[in-house]
């Protein structure tokens, strides 16, 4: 793979990594919910855009429709989901609710992985149609990276405008105090659902993308490894409750979990197939073991910016009442 090409492939990868962790901070940054259950809102958006637009001789149930069509149809069942979710669980804080939303993800995708007839099961479904794939070559990456780019600025946009609006400051007031805030006249249940629904409906457009991106969707696209842990890491080490920060945590956590292993078998690999005179089987066993020294390398970096940045790289700042909107 050229220089170029992969540059492509990462940027793009990266565009779905964006829009969730902008959910999540929603979720989290602003209004302190302890949303663990990202892998499932993500499950549920790849797959519903994945079976509207599957081409129906691909699969029994599928209807063919634009990648359009199916990405705002994801938006829309993550967050009907979300809202029924949100209904039973919001009551629950801190630890609780993570441990329920944690639990539902993985209900979510089990339902999933066993519901052959719809979703494929574990086959999934292949051969999804990707905008401007008829455009061939690098243009067709470019013009998919394009349309990523523009969805990450106009979500950020719209959610800083949020996050400076009268709506923002009652999310930073309960998440900081919610008795102080239902003392204030606040429906502090109905805005925490609000939050939760949008930052959900986020994973869900996120995972939809993402799926159109690798052109097929399976089970093992959200594991809650590469989707729940990999997005929270990335908001902590950017800066939880900002936005920018969020973002710059995406791409520096998405460069060291997809460079990282072709690095170290390129750079570390043959010297120490030399220095111990390692046999053919002994290589290939250590080459299996490198994607496990990234976790461990995430897991220390995310050890250091806890200890000495403990509200990330870019931390929050909040937004100056004299450019708030009036409330």
């Amino acid at each position: 793979m050229d220089l170029l090409a992969f540059g492509l492939l990462f940027l793009i990868q990266t565009v779905p990594y964006g829009i969730a962790v902008l959910g999540l901070n929603i979720n989290w940054g602003f209004t302190g919910l302890f949303n663990v259950g990202v892998a499932g809102f993500y499950a549920v958006g790849a797959y519903t855009s994945a079976i509207l637009t599957a081409p129906e001789q691909l699969h029994s149930i599928a209807f063919g429709l634009p990648a359009g069509v199916g990405w705002l149809a994801s938006m829309l069942t993550a967050a009907i989901v979300a809202y029924a979710i949100g209904k039973i669980c919001l009551r629950l804080r801190s630890d609780y609710l993570a441990i329920a939303t944690i639990g539902i993800a993985e209900i979510l995708r089990l339902v999933i992985k066993n519901y052959q007839d719809l979703t494929g099961g574990t086959y999934g479904i292949q051969n999804l149609p990707r905008p401007f794939e008829f455009v061939g070559g690098y243009g067709a990456d470019l013009a998919f990276l394009a349309v990523g780019i523009v969805i990450v600025a106009v979500l950020y946009i719209l959610i800083e405008r949020m996050w400076r609006s009268p709506w923002g400051r009652v999310m930073r007031a309960i998440r900081e105090n919610e008795v102080a805030a239902a003392a204030a006249g606040k429906n502090v249940e109905a805005f925490r659902l609000e939050a939760f629904v949008v930052g959900s409906a986020l994973m869900g457009l996120a995972g939809a993308i993402a799926v159109h991106a690798s052109k097929s969707v399976g089970i093992e696209g959200t594991e809650p490894l590469e989707v729940t842990f990999l997005l929270w890491v990335m908001l902590i080490v950017g800066g939880s409750g900002n936005n920018k920060g969020a973002l710059i945590g995406v791409v520096l956590i998405w460069a060291l979990w997809s460079i990282l292993p072709d690095f170290i078998a390129a750079g570390f690999l043959p010297l120490i197939e030399s220095a111990f005179d390692l046999s053919e089987e002994n290589v290939e066993d250590v080459s299996r073991r490198i994607p496990y020294v990234r976790l461990f390398l995430i897991g220390v970096l995310l050890q250091v910016v806890l200890q000495k940045f403990p509200g990330g790289l870019l931390r929050e700042k909040a937004p100056s009442l004299a450019k708030q909107p009036a409330s």
